[in-house]
Order: C-alpha cells, then structure tokens, then sequence
C-alpha cells in the first residue's frame, strides 16, 4: 500500500480511462473516507452526486447551454462527458455559520474532491477534474438540482486506469518558492 506521500507524487489527472468504474458502494466508502477532511465545526458543507450512464449528457448539454454552443459545436461538448463511466458532481453546500465563512466551507468541499481523487488513486481508478466558468451558470445549478446556496465546484471524472505502462515521473515544484518564513 502507498504511503499518503507516495500517493501525492504519484496521483495525475487521468483523461483516458476504461469502462470500469467504482460501484455505488464503493463510492459510499471512499465518501465516507473523503469526509474525514479537516471541517471547523463539523459542518459538511458539501455533497456529491453521482453521475452515470445517460444521465451523463445531461451534464454535458448543460455545460454546451452554458458555454452558449449550437449544432455541432454542442454534439461535440455534450460527446465530452462521456469520456469516462462515472462523473462524480462535487458541490459545496453551505451551512449557516458565524464562525465558519463561506470561503472556509468551499475549501472543506474542495479537500473532500481532491481527497476523492487520492482515494481513487489507491484503488486503480483514474480521475480528472473539470471545472470552469460553467460550474457557476444557471445552466448546470438547473440540470443538477441545487439548492438555494449551493455551487457546483466540478466533475471528477472517474474510470478505470487502463492497461499500459504509466510514467509515475511528475514535474516537481521548488518548494523553496513557495514557503517563507516570518
């Protein structure tokens, strides 16, 4: 088993993935793990729905509506989510909160998708997430039932690795860029 460090280093976004994806089931589980992200106050702001099967181009019609495409332009957007078997909608769900502001919530929502495509990782899945201006539009708020509130944070598309050899090499950063001391 890969240590969490490994799995950092190793863990890309997969754009070509194979028809196998996770079970209802096993996505129960690895939400459940997800869930364990850090969380003032408990709060969850979040949920994740899922997508599978037809239902897939509802996402993808909605994200042609919002990007205002027509014809062929649209076909060829909606064709994009099915790209992979499962699309999981991460969506950040805010929860009223004096000591929790919005921002704070919306980063809760966004360590529990990252922590998702970690877990798939581990499990021989790959993932990529989409998102963009979309994610905000009244388009997909509409074609994804959200409440009052709720903002759609993107797709983690999700299917089996396929097999052929992976280059586990990644461009590191220089840490040194990025931490300070005060």
């Amino acid at each position: 088993m890969a240590s969490v460090f490994d799995a950092l280093h190793e863990r890309r976004s997969s754009s070509k993935v194979t028809d196998e994806a996770p079970s209802h089931d096993e996505i129960l589980e690895l939400v459940e793990a997800a869930g364990q992200v850090a969380d003032h106050s408990g709060l969850a702001p979040w949920r994740v729905i899922e997508i599978r099967g037809d239902s897939r181009g509802t996402v993808g019609e909605s994200l042609a509506a919002a990007s205002g495409l027509h014809g062929h332009d649209a076909e060829k957007s909606i064709r994009k989510s099915f790209r992979a078997p499962l699309l999981l909608a991460v969506v950040v769900s805010p929860r009223p909160s004096v000591k929790v502001p919005y921002w704070e919530q919306e980063a809760v929502a966004s360590g529990v998708a990252h922590a998702l495509t970690l877990l798939l990782h581990e499990r021989g899945y790959g993932a990529m997430w989409r998102t963009g201006i979309q994610t905000r539009s009244e388009a997909v708020r509409a074609a994804h039932r959200l409440g009052p509130g709720e903002q759609m944070l993107g797709w983690i598309y999700t299917g089996r690795h396929p097999d052929r050899p992976r280059d586990r090499r990644r461009s590191r950063i220089d840490a040194r860029r990025h931490v300070s001391t005060l």
